[in-house]
């Protein structure tokens, strides 16, 4: 259940942190979708909010800045 939550997480981070016109922007957004994400999702599965917040934050900063 938490890997599938998981992997949920990181596919849905990356894809909405294409978003955007230059990869510095893309970082920043994936970054705080990411970290926005993954407090909810570690609130929800019961793990703690500000690790979730960290890794999805961190996940979500180096998929947008990777995009094109």
């Amino acid at each position: 259940m938490r890997q599938s939550v998981l992997i949920l997480l990181v596919v849905t981070t990356i894809g909405l942190a294409g978003c955007g016109s230059s990869p510095g922007t893309r970082a920043v957004t994936g970054g705080l979708m990411g970290a926005g994400a993954g407090a909810g999702v570690a609130a929800v599965t019961g793990g703690k909010p500000a690790t979730g917040a960290l890794i999805g934050g961190g996940v979500g900063a180096v998929g947008g800045a990777v995009t094109r």
